[in-house]
């Protein structure tokens, strides 16, 4: 017993404030990926990682009216992913984890919570610990996926930080049967496209984060799926804690507003993404060999998600699947027919410009429609509300 109030103790006292221990859930992470193995970066890899995103912003020169975005090209490995991707996880976790605390309050009987006193703010360290370690563990499986910083579509790293993983980008290109540095400089290619995107366009950061935010925020808690998962804590069994499984407990409200908020979401990452695509295909041309294979390739994994992403899903109730991806791949490319590169690029000049979900289904109609377009910029205040300026990951929405 003395152990396990000790190891009580501890989890309870570890570090962190807000709804998730995310010191904990940094500890969990690097404990998973420690024991399923993180490759140090070797300065090979380094070298390599620097000379593919050289190049791929070379390439990129003729296929977008912007110039790089890139101001430190990187290599990381799967531990320096968490920790630098940790800020936009946090602003885009906690909103929904402070229900799940609030939802365990909850639970506690009202005449029961002036007997508890002090020791009511122990369950919502308790929840902060438990979702920390949930969180802790999908983000680990996470970082042994991804390939980039931008990967999933998220501005999750420092503005102007191009980074790969070179880890897993070697393991992805041994299941995909191609040649590693063919795999590497398609990855570079999309990473310095996102990279010209989300520094080219000051609103796009905050946008696409506020549309995540704004969809968590209609995530209702399942307070049964907490009650159930809490009467299976064994108070004499400290792992116990660390075998609970919260998923389930979030689920998207079945409203009108709900699905609007999923529409914009995915109208947004699938617009991201299209851009991506169509830009990086139209700049590897005839250059890479196998660069149908990996177009191919990359959308599907885009559009389906891995396994790690489908468990950060389950956990936090969040798809970052662009859904409609195909269909926006296919209406750049029809801005790209109508309006030549820099017409297509200037769509991004304000969010209100950009096409909507009802568009995808009539792309050249949509694409025709935009010949006027510089008229219409013309008339657009770039200062105005729905143009929000960059924010810096972590930031906070009420600082000025």
């Amino acid at each position: 017993m003395q152990q396990f109030m000790s190891q009580l103790q501890h989890l309870l006292s570890a570090p962190g404030s807000g709804p998730v221990n995310w010191d904990l859930a940094r500890q969990v992470a690097a404990s998973q990926l420690a024991a399923a193995g993180d490759p140090a970066v070797s300065p090979f890899e380094r070298n390599a990682v620097e000379e593919a995103l050289r190049i791929a912003d070379l390439w990129l020169e003729p296929a977008t009216s912007w110039p790089s975005g890139i101001r430190a090209s990187v290599a990381w490995n799967r531990n320096e992913w968490i920790y630098k991707t940790l800020d936009v996880w946090r602003k885009l976790c906690d909103p929904v984890a402070s229900r799940m605390v609030g939802a365990m309050g909850d639970l506690v009987p009202p005449e029961a919570r002036a007997q508890l006193g002090p020791m009511q703010s122990m369950v919502a360290t308790l929840g902060g610990a438990l979702f920390g370690g949930q969180l802790g563990q999908a983000l680990g499986s996470l970082a042994a996926e991804v390939l980039s910083a931008g990967d999933i579509g998220l501005p999750l790293g420092p503005a102007g930080t191009a980074a790969l993983i070179p880890a897993n980008i070697r393991a992805y290109g041994e299941g995909l049967e191609l040649p590693e540095d063919e795999v590497r400089l398609y990855v570079a290619l999309r990473e310095a496209a996102h990279q010209r995107l989300f520094q080219h366009v000051p609103w796009l950061r905050g946008h696409v984060l506020a549309a995540v935010e704004n969809y968590a925020a209609g995530i209702r808690v399942n307070r049964e799926a907490i009650e159930e998962a809490m009467g299976r804590v064994d108070p004499t069994d400290p792992e116990s804690m660390q075998a609970i499984a919260l998923e389930g407990i979030f689920t998207p409200e079945d409203t009108p507003a709900q699905k609007a908020s999923l529409a914009r979401l995915e109208t947004v990452l699938a617009l991201v993404e299209g851009w991506v695509c169509h830009v990086v295909d139209s700049a590897a041309g005839d250059r890479l060999p196998n660069v149908v294979r990996l177009g191919e390739a990359f959308r599907r994994r885009r559009a389906a998600g891995g396994p790690a992403e489908q468990t950060f899903a389950a956990l936090v109730g969040l798809e970052l699947r662009p859904r409609r991806l195909r269909e926006a791949t296919v209406l750049w490319s029809a801005l790209t027919e109508h309006r030549g590169i820099a017409g297509r690029d200037a769509v991004w000049g304000h969010p209100d410009l950009l096409p909507s979900d009802e568009d995808f289904a009539n792309p050249e109609a949509f694409a025709a429609t935009t010949n006027d377009l510089d008229e219409e910029l013309a008339n657009f205040d770039f200062s105005a509300p729905g143009a929000p300026e960059e924010q810096a990951p972590g930031e906070d929405d009420d600082k000025s």
